[in-house]
């Protein structure tokens, strides 16, 4: 019986492009598997068809000759077009790789040949610092210590001594891995003679053991924008940990903390602050002298009459934004403090005025009347 023709077992167009061919193929294993058609004779046969179909067509070099010359480009068991009476073992491996094909991208696995790469990123690091208020505000410049793996000065990062290149690993070829036939299945393994990293090193660098990198503190220097926050990530590229065996290095990434503040409290960009009055002044009316973020002094008018939690504005005496977008406002609240340790003149003085100012204390009759009224109406 004549062969079908691989684009159409995988139904796919001559003109489809790798990632095409690798869909439609996704999709008719999906299709096809014998597992999935219990019912159907041929589903183990159809499949074989298509794991063959795929092998071809998935390597360039294959699909060249394929598209040039058809079947007869794989005749006298030339490739894996010639399999039309493949046994058990070859129906295993045709399982093995479907299932990694279907499967490998979603538990992180890798096909093809050289398995691994032999060099490594590097991980990303991650260090706190804490800034005071005042420095969120203006921005400043810390330098930092950092502790981290950098790149073998005496290897150069390739982990062998003297800077030689490593040598393919004899027992993988290089794959990183290597496959076992245990009954249907084929069981793929990490190397044990590279450990997956597909080369190895014949002389270790006595330094670093053949790491390609040794643990060092590193001293950076940090630019901290004004307007930063509590939770601002700044990323300094290529600052992490060395890769592995001359890898590229991972970043690092430095998360802010401010701290509190003794007399502001922050909200975005805007800054509260609690300003305690006397009595006298906040019932005459007079003037507080208030601190500003950035050191200086504002005076505040206050109106008489204040009561406690009465809020004034400062325009743009708050916290920059982070990255431009203007300046934040400061926002006083007033606290009006009762005096404490009166003297006995004192005393007399404000039982006086408590007289006097029966009619001065709109809120408190207010609240009383109500007070009184509640009563009344619980007895009724």
């Amino acid at each position: 019986m004549a062969k079908r023709d691989y684009y159409e077992v995988l139904g796919a167009s001559r003109g489809a492009s790798a990632d095409e061919l690798k869909k439609a193929y996704r999709s008719k294993a999906k299709e096809l598997h014998p597992d999935r058609n219990s019912d159907n004779p041929n589903a183990e046969t159809q499949f074989k068809e298509l794991n063959e179909a795929n092998d071809v067509l998935k390597d360039p070099d294959k699909k060249a000759a394929y598209d040039r010359y058809g079947h007869a480009a794989f005749e006298g068991g030339m490739g894996g077009g010639g399999r039309g009476g493949a046994g058990q073992g070859d129906f295993a491996s045709a399982f093995s790789d479907v299932f990694e094909d279907l499967f490998g991208d979603f538990m992180g696995g890798q096909r093809g040949g050289g398995g691994r790469s032999r060099a490594q990123r590097g991980s990303d690091l991650r260090y706190n610092l804490r800034v005071t208020l005042e420095e969120a505000y203006s921005g400043i410049q810390k330098t930092i210590n950092v502790p981290t793996s950098v790149a073998c000065e005496s290897c150069r990062g390739s982990g062998a001594e003297g800077g030689a290149e490593p040598v393919t690993c004899p027992t993988c070829s290089g794959m990183g891995k290597v496959r076992a036939q245990q009954g249907f299945f084929t069981v793929e393994r990490t190397c044990p003679t590279c450990n997956g990293m597909g080369q190895t090193i014949k002389n270790p660098c006595k330094k670093c053991a053949g790491a390609g990198r040794v643990e060092q503190d590193r001293s950076l220097s940090v630019n901290i924008p004004a307007g930063v926050e509590t939770g601002t990530r700044i990323r300094l590229a290529s600052e992490g940990e060395a890769g592995l065996r001359g890898g590229p290095s991972g970043d690092l990434y430095i998360f802010i903390e401010v701290r509190e503040h003794a007399i502001f409290q922050r909200d975005s960009t805007h800054l509260f602050c609690r300003v305690p009055v006397t009595m006298a002044t906040a019932s005459l009316g007079g003037e507080v002298e208030v601190p500003t973020i950035d050191g200086g002094k504002s005076r505040v008018k206050v109106p008489a009459g204040s009561q406690t939690g009465k809020q004034m504005r400062l325009r743009s005496k708050g916290m920059p934004a982070l990255r431009g977008g203007g300046v934040g406002d400061m926002l006083i609240e007033l606290a009006v403090e009762t005096p404490v340790n009166l003297t006995t003149r004192q005393k007399e003085l404000l039982r006086e005025f408590e007289k006097l100012s029966e009619d001065n204390n709109p809120e408190g009759r207010s609240f009383f009347s109500k007070v009184k009224h509640f009563w009344e109406s619980m007895k009724g």
